[in-house]
C-alpha cells in the first residue's frame, strides 16, 4: 500500500460538512493531515460542481461515493452522472434497506445490486457494496454476505469490506479480503478493541485488529483504495483521523 492510495471516509466528519463553506474549510483540514483522496458521503446541501472545485483546490481526488440506497437501485442513472461529474469511478451501497433478514430477502437484493451494477458499469461506474454486521446473519452453509456476492456477478457488484464489521460479525477481516481476491477495490479501515468489556471502535493501531495482515490480504486481493472511516471517535474527528493516517503511513505504507 502507498501513501496515495489512502483516502479519508467523510462520513467520520460529517458534523463538520453541512454547509459549503463547512466543506470548504474541512477539506483544507483533511489535506493538511496528508491525505489526497477522500471518499465522499453525509454531506449537507452542495452543488456538483461547487464541491469539485474545492476537492481540486486542495489537490483532493473523489476516489469513490456513498449513495443513498434506493438510488442505486432505482435510479443508477443518477449515479452515473454524478460520478461523471466528481471524475470518480467508483461507488457504494451503503446499507440495506429495510434490513434484510431472510435468505429471500438478501437475494433479491443481489438481483437489484447486479441490476444496477450492470447499468453502472456499462457507463464507466463500478459498484460495490458496504456491508455492516447484519449481513453476517447464517443461513445454513451462507452468510447473507455470502449471498450477496454469490448472487451477483463480479463485474457487476465489487466488494467494499469494513474490516471493523467483519470482526464485529464474527468472521476474519483478513480472510476476507482473500474470498474477494479480484474484487475488492475498496476496503474500509477502522479498528476494533474493547474498554470495560465493551467493544468500541478505534483510531487505527490502537485497538486489536491485525493491520499487518489485513493490509498484505488486501493487496494480494489488489485492493486499490484503502479507507479510513470512524463513525464514531473518541477524540475530535480530524484527530482521530490523523491518528489513523499517521499509524498506515509510519508502520503499514511501503
Amino acid at each position: 500500500m502507498q501513501k496515495e492510495q489512502i483516502a479519508a471516509q467523510l462520513f467520520t466528519i460529517r458534523d463538520f460538512t453541512k454547509t459549503p463553506e463547512d466543506i470548504a474549510e474541512s477539506m483544507k483540514k483533511i489535506k493538511a493531515i496528508g491525505f489526497d483522496a477522500v471518499q465522499v458521503s453525509a454531506l449537507g446541501p452542495i452543488e456538483i460542481d461547487e464541491l469539485k472545485k474545492i476537492l481540486d483546490g486542495e489537490g483532493l481526488k473523489c476516489c469513490a461515493t456513498h449513495e443513498k440506497a434506493n438510488e442505486i437501485i432505482n435510479a443508477p442513472e443518477m449515479i452515473v452522472e454524478k460520478l461523471k461529474a466528481l471524475d470518480c469511478e467508483y461507488t457504494a451501497y451503503p446499507h440495506p434497506t429495510g434490513g434484510p433478514c431472510t435468505e429471500e430477502a438478501f437475494t433479491e437484493l443481489a438481483h437489484n445490486l447486479n441490476r444496477s451494477g450492470e447499468y453502472m458499469k456499462k457507463h464507466g461506474i463500478t459498484l460495490t457494496y458496504h456491508n455492516h454486521a447484519i449481513e453476517l446473519q447464517r443461513f445454513g452453509n451462507r452468510t447473507g454476505l455470502d449471498i450477496i456476492y454469490s448472487e451477483s456477478g463480479k463485474e457487476n457488484l465489487q466488494g467494499e469490506i469494513d474490516t471493523y464489521w467483519i470482526q464485529y460479525g464474527g468472521q476474519n477481516p483478513a480472510e476476507w479480503c482473500r474470498k474477494m481476491k479480484n474484487r475488492l477495490p475498496l476496503l474500509h479501515l477502522k479498528d476494533y478493541g474493547m474498554i470495560k468489556s465493551e467493544v468500541h471502535m478505534f483510531e487505527l493501531g490502537y485497538g486489536n485488529l491485525d493491520w499487518t495482515g489485513i493490509i498484505e490480504a488486501a493487496h494480494l486481493a489488489k485492493t486499490e483504495w484503502y479507507i479510513i472511516e470512524q463513525d464514531t471517535c473518541r477524540f475530535d474527528p480530524f484527530e482521530s483521523l490523523k491518528m489513523s493516517f499517521n499509524y498506515l503511513t509510519e508502520n503499514i505504507c511501503e
